[in-house]
């Protein structure tokens, strides 16, 4: 039962990692981003590309190096095509980024057909850290989750003790007022969007690393990503942090009481918080 409850919290890093950026653009913008788990693939197949032509380079070079461009193409998307969608009615955003995940899925099918693809990481995904005689975790999901916690730490600094974080604040609690006292709410939106594509980067590597990838692997992951969101509630990063371990470590006691009910214990978890909490276990307000 431990190695279970370990396992569940290091799958859950990795779903902090899915629900990270869709939780700061809803958090900021109230906006939904359907196409969120298309991008995560699109960051993981990015990086294969880029180890393919960079030959020898190492993958965590070239996943450092789709940062920066992870960065400029969230501004852009939010600057100049979600931001035109925005507004009381929800539905826009959801149809644009609907759209913008069916040609994300047929574009990398395009590309890369349909095989299933990984970012080799040296035999990394494979070495283990023995606790005990009978116990050993994973290198890599360790190195996952510490990702995970840094980045939510880091967000959640952001957000208090930052000049942009407040401006996040500010825009999110009333963007009219915001924009009275000087605040551009486009450009802080960008921002906001920016910062959420660098994460979804980062998670598509370390999914890429961690497993074999495909064009049609998005829907579940935004599915994985929106139910970490809705268990740890919309009130804090640290609440998706514990939603998404809530997740994982569901999922593995299904996965441990039979190999076909892991994904579907993950499900009943959330669809009973659904039910009887449907503000989320640690709903907070940033800040």
């Amino acid at each position: 039962m431990l190695e279970t409850l370990l396992q569940g919290v290091l799958l859950g890093g990795l779903y902090t990692l899915f629900a990270l950026g869709q939780s700061l653009m809803f958090g900021v913008m109230r906006l939904t981003n359907t196409a969120q788990g298309d991008f995560i693939i699109l960051g993981a197949f990015a990086v294969i590309a880029g180890v393919s032509l960079a030959g020898a380079a190492a993958p965590w070079l070239v996943a450092l190096a789709v940062l920066p461009v992870a960065f400029g193409f969230g501004y852009a998307l939010q600057r100049w095509v979600l931001n035109g969608t925005l507004g009381k009615d929800p539905l826009p955003s959801l149809v644009v980024t609907f759209g913008l995940s069916i040609v994300i899925q047929n574009l990398l099918l395009e590309l890369f057909s349909a095989d299933p693809r990984a970012i080799e990481t040296g035999g990394l995904g494979t070495r283990g850290l023995a606790l005990g005689e009978s116990l050993s975790l994973g290198v890599l999901p360790l190195i996952v989750l510490a990702v995970a916690l840094a980045a939510t730490g880091a967000l959640q600094w952001l957000f208090a003790h930052t000049a942009l974080g407040r401006s996040f604040r500010a825009v999110s609690d009333d963007r009219e007022i915001a924009e009275l006292m000087g605040l551009d709410a486009k450009k802080v939106y960008a921002f906001a969007t920016a910062i959420a594509f660098v994460l979804i980067a980062i998670a598509g590597a370390l999914q890429g690393m961690r497993t074999t990838v495909s064009p049609s692997d998005g829907p579940l992951l935004l599915l994985f990503a929106f139910e970490a969101v809705i268990i740890g509630g919309m009130g804090s990063f640290w609440g998706t942090l514990a939603g998404a371990m809530i997740l994982g470590i569901a999922q593995q006691v299904g996965f441990r009481l039979d190999p076909g009910w892991g994904i579907w214990f993950g499900h009943i978890v959330f669809l009973a918080v659904l039910v009887f909490r449907p503000q989320g276990l640690f709903p907070k307000t940033r800040g």
